[in-house]
């Protein structure tokens, strides 16, 4: 692939005849994304990512991001990507190329990935597509959008935790002999060729449990044995700088405890929780989770995009993180994000697990976006009961700092703290003597001893908490929030046309690249959709659905 122009990339005239006669206006997405986009991607933007090439034309950046989107849109490997370039008339008419280009080696994609993740310009891929959306009036700001999450399951083998422990101990030993043998041959034991050599796999295990137990106990002698060698004073210091022995030693460390020189099998109870260990050693950034009945190792992928009815529904921001991170931890994220790109949303659709007090009142400050979500109902028995006197039927009086219960007794103590959260938490406490006398105190304690006791969120937190509470029981806010479930539908594209929910690449960094050329796919594909004037697509009902009489 050479380089004609280092911007524009205008498409040769033997290109467009030739393009022409075979595929009709309007009859191919990578002409029509040409026709009407243009050429979004500048070298200018991207020159730190050029690579000498001793004499040799250098690959254009620009041109390999736009064949990174058709890699994903299509579902290509590298090698497919670099032939489908070199032998299709329409992907030479998209990326500018004479019909006699012979392409490039499909090995510079790899290379090219990486240097994009080294400069931090994954985002950019999916920023520089924006721009062009918004100069073509097919995006704008504070309109509505909407974000949702999906779990994607790790490019790595699930291990039980035998098996971690076994395959760290062999990734270890194989990272050490390609860059230390010699070093290494004096310290390993005659039975550990036989134990680390071959993959450690659930079968070759004893299926005995306290066999089992024995292994991990010897795994776990060898493994400090050899961390033992590799911290010796006599040792090279960059042995103990090799990314294996350091993912070894965190999970020995999750693993195994040493006591009075003895090593110990750490029980579940006194292992670290499941989101914090490492789960295997070829990607000890993917964490484990448990969301509702789904489990998973891997992360989650948070898409947010616009959900206006003039427009077609673009991908905005994509936020990726070890499956660890719950979703609330990320709206903040997705805001300043958007913000950076000038794109926030007057209204901002996400589902109960992106919205708390403090960010419904973040976001309308801040940010001056409505956070439409269900919030988490008051889970006390006296709400959950209906029977009983919850938090809204006491009156607040924050410039008094006192609060006053149904009976007309008045609080005797306001106590503003951090939660175990480390959040902003006001405790209030009610006279005990005066609580027992109480006739109605049935209906508001069950405490033995004591009062009853409040635990607030900062005014403004708690009272965004509580309109929020009553406003999603109405009409109007049901029929708002249904705009949301589109998202889901995105999720379903996502997972379905671009395996979204499988991760191509080891790594959190190159999952998060993974992401958004995903999404940088999805978007050419919808708005070449959208300007062929193709209807969005409805909630389909099943056959059988629609037989149901109207209700």
């Amino acid at each position: 692939m050479t380089i004609h122009a280092r911007n524009r990339f205008p498409v040769p005239e033997d290109t467009a005849r030739v393009a022409r006669q075979i595929y009709p206006k309007g009859d191919n997405v990578w002409m029509t994304a040409r026709d009407e986009l243009d050429f979004w991607y500048q070298d200018s933007d991207y020159a730190d990512l050029f690579v000498d090439n001793q004499g040799r034309a250098a690959e254009s950046p620009a041109r390999l991001n736009m064949v990174l989107i058709v890699q994903f849109a299509e579902g290509l490997t590298d090698r497919q990507v670099a032939e489908a370039v070199r032998s299709r008339i329409d992907l030479k008419y998209f990326l500018g190329l004479r019909l006699t280009d012979q392409g490039f080696d499909y090995s510079i994609l790899s290379d090219y990935r990486a240097r994009v993740i080294a400069s931090g310009k994954e985002a950019q891929l999916l920023d520089d597509m924006l721009e062009r959306f918004r100069d073509r009036k097919l995006l704008k700001a504070r309109g509505k959008q909407r974000t949702d999450s999906t779990h994607v399951l790790a490019a790595i083998r699930v291990m039980n935790r035998l098996e971690r422990v076994g395959e760290t101990m062999r990734a270890t030993l194989n990272a050490l002999t390609t860059v230390a043998p010699d070093w290494l041959r004096a310290q390993v034991e005659p039975d550990w060729f036989d134990r680390y050599g071959p993959r450690v796999e659930q079968y070759r295990l004893p299926k005995k449990e306290s066999e089992r137990k024995q292994l991990a106990l010897e795994v776990g002698a060898d493994g400090y044995h050899l961390l033992a060698a590799i911290y010796d004073t006599t040792t090279p210091e960059y042995l103990r700088h090799i990314p294996a022995v350091e993912t070894m030693r965190r999970v020995w460390i999750q693993q195994y405890y040493l006591e009075d020189g003895k090593v110990h099998w750490r029980s579940d109870e006194d292992s670290p929780p499941p989101g914090s260990r490492i789960q295997s050693p070829y990607d000890e950034e993917a964490r484990n989770r448990t969301k509702r009945d789904v489990n998973w190792t891997g992360f989650t992928a948070h898409f947010t995009e616009t959900c206006d009815d003039g427009n077609p529904n673009v991908v905005t921001d994509v936020q990726t993180t070890d499956a660890s991170v719950v979703d609330s931890e990320m709206t903040a994220v997705i805001h300043a994000s958007l913000a950076i790109k000038e794109l926030l949303p007057r209204e901002h659709l996400v589902d109960t697990g992106y919205v708390e007090a403090e960010l419904i009142v973040t976001a309308r400050d801040e940010y001056g976006i409505e956070l439409v979500g269900p919030v988490m109902p008051d889970t006390r028995w006296q709400a959950r009961q209906g029977t009983g006197f919850d938090q809204s039927c006491f009156r607040i009086d924050w410039e008094a700092k006192q609060a006053e219960c149904p009976e007309g007794q008045v609080s005797y103590r306001w106590q503003e703290r951090k939660d175990n959260a480390d959040k902003d938490t006001i405790f209030v406490y009610f006279p005990p003597r005066q609580c027992h006398a109480c006739a109605r105190r049935t209906e508001c304690t069950r405490a033995e001893v004591g009062g009853r006791s409040l635990v607030l969120r900062p005014q403004a937190e708690y009272r965004a908490l509580q309109e929020a509470r009553q406003r999603q029981e109405t009409e109007e806010f049901k029929e708002r929030y249904n705009r949301r479930a589109g998202v889901e539908g995105t999720i379903s594209q996502g997972t379905r046309s671009f395996e979204l929910r499988r991760a191509r690449y080891k790594g959190l960094q190159k999952t998060h690249l993974q992401h958004v050329l995903t999404a940088c796919a999805m978007n050419v594909t919808r708005a070449v959709s959208w300007l062929h004037e193709h209807p969005k697509a409805q909630t389909r009902r099943s056959r059988f659905q629609r037989l149901a009489p109207a209700a």
